[in-house]
């Protein structure tokens, strides 16, 4: 029997993704993004393990809600560390006609079973990290082409995107990103919504606690006005 271990389930979500959606927060992720605010979630260890048949039917209680837009969101840690329990879980919500979203930064387990996956995923909410291969493996300690794979993948299957990417004070949050950013997104298509989201430091006290050395201690939390700035250039040169 497949299980998965879950962190999270929030019933009324209406930041990850279209609508009222209910969002399953996976554990689990091989990246170690200098910014995580979650690193609880990277290892398989302090969450409940639940069956495809049991996530479904806590969504059920709540599809009335759904309406038109919301519907479910599997987002983490990284998804795509459970490949075989969340295609369980799609083919099961597709067969009670619900809406799903995977909010991911693309770095699979098994690269095989992503197209099967993708399948069954009406919206991607793709978390791009870095354009080039040093800036990637400097802010994730993971190598890019994965992640790169799999956006193609999306475009091939001209898959609905949401794209988002934090911006960090003195490392991403200039014109030199900003147009390696829009020069990437241009090759995309059927993109629904562009966010740059302001790195913060609430996730500063957990790597404490977890006696996990915190790389950006020293960093400020990005200014929202300047993030909102570099979002609307970036806009501005997709036009």
């Amino acid at each position: 029997m497949i299980k998965g271990y879950i962190k999270q389930i929030e019933t009324m979500g209406i930041f990850d993704g279209p609508g009222i959606r209910t969002v399953i927060f996976m554990q689990g992720c091989p990246l170690r993004c200098l910014y995580c605010h979650n690193p609880e979630m990277w290892v398989m260890k302090d969450s409940k393990s639940y069956t495809p048949e049991e996530i479904v039917n806590i969504v059920l209680k709540y599809k009335n809600y759904f309406k038109e837009d919301g519907g479910v969101t599997f987002s983490g840690g990284e998804p795509l560390s459970q490949q075989e329990f969340l295609l369980e879980c799609l083919k099961l919500l597709k067969e009670n006609n619900i809406n799903t979203c995977l909010d991911t930064s693309g770095v699979s387990i098994n690269v095989n079973l992503n197209e099967e996956i993708l399948k069954y995923i009406d919206l991607v909410i793709f978390d791009i990290k870095a354009i080039d291969k040093a800036k990637y493996k400097y802010i994730t300690n993971y190598n890019i082409d994965k992640s790169l794979d799999f956006i193609n993948l999306c475009n091939k299957l001209n898959k609905k995107l949401w794209i988002r990417s934090v911006i960090v004070p003195g490392i991403n949050d200039n014109d030199e990103y900003i147009n390696q950013l829009a020069n990437f997104i241009k090759h995309l298509s059927n993109i629904e919504k562009i966010e740059l989201l302001p790195y913060h430091t609430m996730g500063k006290s957990k790597y404490e606690k977890l006696n996990i050395d915190y790389k950006l201690k020293d960093v400020k939390q990005m200014d929202n006005d300047k993030c909102k700035n570099l979002e609307n250039k970036l806009k501005e040169l997709l036009q």
